[in-house]
């Protein structure tokens, strides 16, 4: 490996990496390579130490923590002791005096603009493409393409007239609850035009108007037969596109082919839970396509249906104003890029004393530096901001370092102080318990907070491995703890004045084929306070857009900040079984489930590469998958595993019958290899029996390492 590394100042780069940066990454920027480099090196040996020290806290809090549960074994657990077991350790933080974030130069995407939250494999720059562009989306193909729409013709390519007609019905009727006419419907209109200003719907040889005038924006085209007319509802815009041709207007008298649905308002680029990035190649394939969004210029050419396609960022969309004038909306996503945690090193750079680079200072340095060049164009920000989510923080002192390792960083580019603004995930136990803190330690870069379910869970796991067997995974949901984490996510970034300058995010809606119960369930998030949300797909984005023409969340912001808080108490509720008396059947039911999501998951991951993809479930239902998914089913059976309820035995049995059915579910993919004819030489199966029987002693039950380990051996194996 020595070889493929060059020697800068007090570094060994990875060549991939250092052409990278120099050739590509730094080129028409204000900073040389020296510069880079030497800013570079004086900061990570500077700060390697403090990382290398609070992840070294983490483990000593956790060995506390056991022990105390071990001390403790069969008795009931004492909140107040518990408490002030947690409070001696340095586990629990004093909270204190009341404050409010003072972030600033965010844009309105973040602060004002309630909307869908894309989150987006930055490795795939196919997908990074779709996300960016999803801004706007057709709501008639979102509406037709999906099990909204109930028809016999639903799963055919031909075009069915009847299911057409269905997706024009549905659309209608929504504007007549959320952008009414006055006086009428919006069914059966004959057309649509702008008259001194205003907005005049056709029907019945009358003439009427929006009961709100003021949601009419703008138009294209003629005011007489415009091409397209923007109405505005909440802060979000359809756009209703006239063309009497077109195919999909042949029986819409009024000529409407499509509505534009604005969608997916922001957008993360991540860079850490759903890619399959192990070494200087796979950083650099992350590296470049955020680099390409950054620069306005990431291309691909792919094959469809036999024609060569390219795909390119889309241009802002211009129209007239009301007030004749030109008026651009932005065509694009905010986006945001999720760096790792500080966790993980890589061996892209070694440090002096030949240890790997802490992964998260890296990723902070380069995906800064991609993002200078939009601070000269301001195509992404428009107030001259660096948007970067950073993942897996436990409590206040992390978050003290975050926010140091972005100081340093902007020193280096001589950006402001908090020119980086920092999207919090809450998705650990301490920092759950210690949110009002951690946010205190942000509080000039936070622009977005979000729960984490399936990562928080394996925490809460990890954390309290030693409590006891844990209730089911699909009873943890309905759990205290959980109850109080959602609400208590809320309540704190209300309390710290998030609502109107801040995102508070809720969670991904993981069955992308399931777009019916997502418009029944997901206007739950809004509803309890979230003013973004995540989900998988530009499809689902168009749709769950609908709930907040629905919902004014800034309104249900104002009620909830008057509630009773959630409590500490029941945040801190350890989520063990009171009787764990299940039969053999359920507790196979359990593993077998858990197993076959963990196997469909890792053996992608290894031997393809693939951070996230939708992989079916044991009833082959299809979800969208990434390492948090892994975390939570992998803890799971290792705490049973650790409390007897079931052995190693037995979950080695389940797993290959889980290993066949994986197979089976993946015959037709062309680059998959089975592990089920090979056992023993699988990398992928290896890997995921070691997240499982191993699962005890990973660092907080992070999957990292053991996947990181393995994926490598795969990639030296194909070498």
């Amino acid at each position: 490996m020595s070889k493929n590394y060059q020697n800068v100042n007090n570094l060994k780069i990875s060549s991939e990496l250092l052409s990278f940066v120099n050739k590509e990454l730094l080129k028409d920027l204000e900073i040389s390579p020296e510069e880079f480099w030497s800013g570079f090196d004086n900061v990570v040996h500077d700060l390697a130490p403090k990382n290398k020290e609070l992840i070294q806290i983490r483990k000593d809090l956790q060995k506390k923590i056991d022990d105390w549960h071990i001390k403790n074994k069969g008795n009931e657990t004492n909140i107040e002791e518990y408490k002030k077991f947690l409070k001696e350790i340095g586990y629990l933080k004093d909270e204190g005096p009341n404050f409010k974030i003072e972030t600033k130069n965010v844009d309105d995407e973040i602060s004002k603009i309630a909307g869908p939250q894309l989150v987006v494999p930055i490795m795939n720059a196919r997908y990074a493409l779709n996300a960016a562009n999803a801004r706007w989306v057709s709501l008639y193909d979102s509406l037709y393409g999906t099990d909204i729409i109930e028809s016999e013709e639903g799963g055919s390519e031909r075009y069915d007239p009847n299911r057409g007609q269905e997706v024009i019905k549905y659309v209608r009727e929504f504007f007549d609850k959320y952008i009414p006419i006055d006086g009428t419907s919006w069914k059966n209109i004959a057309g649509l035009k702008i008259v001194s200003k205003e907005l005049i719907i056709l029907k019945d040889n009358k003439e009427y108007k929006l009961k709100d005038t003021d949601k009419f924006i703008g138009h294209r085209g003629d005011v007489n037969k415009p091409e397209a007319v923007i109405l505005k509802n909440n802060n979000l815009h359809f756009e209703i596109i006239i063309n009497p041709r077109a195919f999909s207007a042949a029986h819409d008298i009024a000529g409407i082919s499509d509505v534009i649905a604005e969608s997916a308002v922001s957008t993360i680029c991540d860079n850490e839970d759903s890619v399959a990035a192990v070494d200087a190649q796979d950083k650099v394939a992350c590296y470049r396509n955020w680099l390409g969004l950054m620069k306005g210029d990431l291309k691909i050419q792919f094959e469809k249906n036999g024609k060569i396609l390219e795909r390119k960022l889309n241009p802002d969309r211009s129209y007239i104003s009301k007030n004749g004038k030109g008026l651009k909306l932005h065509g694009r996503s905010l986006l945001l890029i999720r760096n790792v945690g500080h966790l993980m090193t890589n061996p892209s750079i070694l440090l002096k004393d030949g240890s790997e680079v802490p992964e998260g200072i890296m990723d902070a340095f380069i995906t800064t530096a991609a993002a200078l060049h939009d601070l000269k164009k301001k195509k992404n920000s428009r107030t001259g901001s660096i948007y970067i989510v950073k993942p897996k923080m436990h409590g206040p002192d992390e978050c003290v370092f975050t926010d140091m390792i972005f100081s340093k960083v902007e020193e280096i580019f001589k950006l402001e102080y908090g020119t980086i603004k920092v999207g919090l995930m809450d998705e650990e136990r301490r920092t759950s318990a210690n949110l009002k803190e951690c946010i205190r330690a942000l509080s000039k870069r936070l622009v977005f907070q979000n729960t984490g379910f399936l990562d928080r869970t394996g925490d809460e796991m990890h954390t309290s491995m030693e409590a006891g067997p844990m209730i089911k995974k699909g009873d943890m949901k309905s759990s205290k703890w959980i109850q109080a984490y959602e609400n208590n996510n809320v309540d704190i970034g209300l309390k710290c004045g998030l609502s109107g300058v801040a995102q508070i995010g809720k969670g991904m809606w993981a069955a992308p084929d399931e777009m019916k119960k997502m418009l029944d369930e997901k206007i739950g998030h809004l509803k309890a306070g979230a003013n973004c949300a995540w989900v998988p797909s530009p499809t689902a984005a168009s749709l769950h857009a609908l709930h907040y023409h629905q919902v004014d969340v800034f309104e249900v912001q104002k009620k909830l900040a008057s509630r009773s808080p959630a409590k500490l108490d029941d945040l801190l509720t350890i989520p063990v079984a009171n009787r764990p008396n299940w039969s053999v059947d359920e507790i196979n039911a359990e593993i077998s489930n858990s197993a076959q999501t963990l196997l469909g998951y890792v053996v992608r991951w290894i031997d393809q590469g693939v951070g996230c993809s939708k992989v079916p479930d044991i009833s082959n239902t299809f979800l969208m998958e990434d390492r948090a998914t892994l975390r939570i089913s992998s803890q799971h059976i290792a705490n049973w595993l650790h409390h007897g309820i079931t052995t190693k035995i037995q979950v080695m049995e389940i797993m290959k019958q889980m290993a066949k059915i994986v197979d089976n579910q993946n015959k037709n993919d062309k680059k998959y290899i089975k592990m089920s004819d090979d056992f023993d030489n699988s990398i992928a199966f290896k890997a995921a029996c070691d997240l499982i029987f191993k699962g005890k002693e990973q660092p907080s039950g992070y999957t990292e390492p053991l996947l990181h380990l393995n994926r490598l051996e795969k990639k030296f194996s194909q070498n």
